[in-house]
């Protein structure tokens, strides 16, 4: 027997009990392909966040009459449907981004992160000088269309991070921490500029979790939370908007009325609420279809659809770490983890705000929310999840290691 390895190449050959589906092929049609997205993709993860965005179109509806009259001066004015009607066009927008991204195969996912970063951070760095101002806060860029930059930069910097994180599979000497450290110090100066000491603390968050499971040790890990602390301390000093909200959070001041406010109308619907545009209280809530729609909820809806809305995000959160129990990429992992973080994070930030339990941060709730910025960004996040965590369902663990592997050597 000749152990000479042979001069051609191997023709493929599929392994036992693989669908014939699961051999190598190229696209050549829009429909070929959409066919691969909807086998590939995550069906109850998209599921979820569709019932979550339907959730959100009802709460936006429940709140609109409220913000409407606020803003106009009174009934006459905006009718009562205004935001509602606006924030339809918004999911529709955002669902095509969502879409769209999450069609993206994950190579080009990482390298448009790359790019869309550095613009994103251009237009941060652009923020204080010729932005918006909005509630004593300037943190909107004009460009004929308003938009939040930070809104934008969150997702594809925990995507960057990741990349950066990933390096340490090619040479374990090289300095990932202190490279993303840096560019986590560079964003969190330029959101205290307008001040956003909300967005900075998610920054901050989703960057920890992201370098606790790229392996930082635990003694490390301790120094940077104590460094965290002194941060805190320092912005509590330093900056009268982080001081004014920690100090009306533990009582007194203007926004301490309006989470007190917001905390009550929760729970004057008791467990079953009062019914679609009964609620009264919500009336003299401010920013009742952004900041606090919870409330609204709360009021409208009862305690049990808020606590229905508590175990939706749970639910997306922990479907999430489920498909990433057998993925050993670590780019996947990474990069799935810091987008979960981002999304879970300011949905219970805002959450815990409306129950009273956390300083005020001016922060919607993901995808329930009325916004712009934040229906279209949290799409983005979502589509960004969608397309790394796609998977071939026809290919075993081992083979989908190997194919991930390849992508994070790229």
């Amino acid at each position: 027997m000749s152990l000479a390895p042979s001069s051609g190449p191997r023709p493929y050959v599929p392994r036992p009990g693989l669908r014939a589906s699961a051999a190598p092929a190229f696209p050549q049609s829009r429909q070929q392909r959409l066919r691969i997205w909807w086998r590939e993709i995550d069906r109850v993860l998209l599921a979820l966040v569709l019932l979550l965005m339907a959730v959100g179109a009802v709460a936006v509806a429940a709140a609109s009459p409220s913000s409407a009259r606020r803003l106009s001066g009174g009934p006459g004015g905006l009718g009562d449907l205004h935001f509602f009607w606006l924030h339809l066009r918004w999911q529709l927008l955002g669902l095509v981004v969502l879409i769209g991204t999450s069609l993206a195969p994950a190579t080009l996912v990482r390298r448009g992160s790359i790019l869309f970063a550095l613009a994103m951070l251009i237009a941060l760095a652009l923020v204080p000088v010729v932005g918006s101002e909005v509630n004593g806060a300037r943190r909107w860029l004009d460009l004929g269309i308003r938009f939040q930059p930070s809104e934008f930069l969150k997702p594809v910097f925990v995507v960057v991070t990741a990349w950066i994180l990933s390096w340490k599979l090619r040479d374990p000497g090289l300095p990932v921490i202190a490279v993303s450290g840096a560019l986590l110090g560079l964003i969190v100066a330029l959101m205290m500029l307008q001040p956003n000491l909300g967005d900075a603390v998610l920054f901050v968050g989703a960057w920890g979790v992201l370098v606790t499971l790229a392996g930082l040790p635990l003694k490390r890990i301790g120094v940077l939370a104590g460094g965290g602390a002194v941060l805190m301390a320092g912005a509590y000093l330093t900056y009268d908007n982080a001081r004014h909200r920690i100090d009306s959070f533990l009582g007194g001041g203007t926004a301490y009325d309006q989470v007190d406010l917001a905390s009550r109308t929760l729970m004057a619907g008791g467990w079953t609420g009062s019914g679609l545009w009964l609620g009264t209280r919500k009336m003299m809530l401010p920013e009742a279809h952004t900041d606090y729609i919870f409330s609204v909820v709360g009021e409208e809806f009862g305690l049990l659809v808020c606590a229905m809305i508590v175990l939706l995000y749970l639910a997306i959160v922990l479907r999430v770490l489920v498909r990433l129990v057998e993925e050993e990429a670590l780019f996947t992992v990474l990069a799935a983890a810091g987008l979960t973080t981002l999304f879970g994070g300011q949905a219970f930030i805002n959450i815990l705000v409306n129950l009273q339990l956390f300083p005020s941060k001016g922060m919607t709730l993901p995808l329930v929310s009325y916004g712009g910025s934040s229906t279209i960004a949290q799409c983005f996040t979502i589509g960004l999840l969608l397309a790394i965590t796609r998977r071939n369902p026809y290919l075993g663990r081992d083979n989908r290691a190997f194919g991930r592997s390849i992508g994070d050597r790229r």
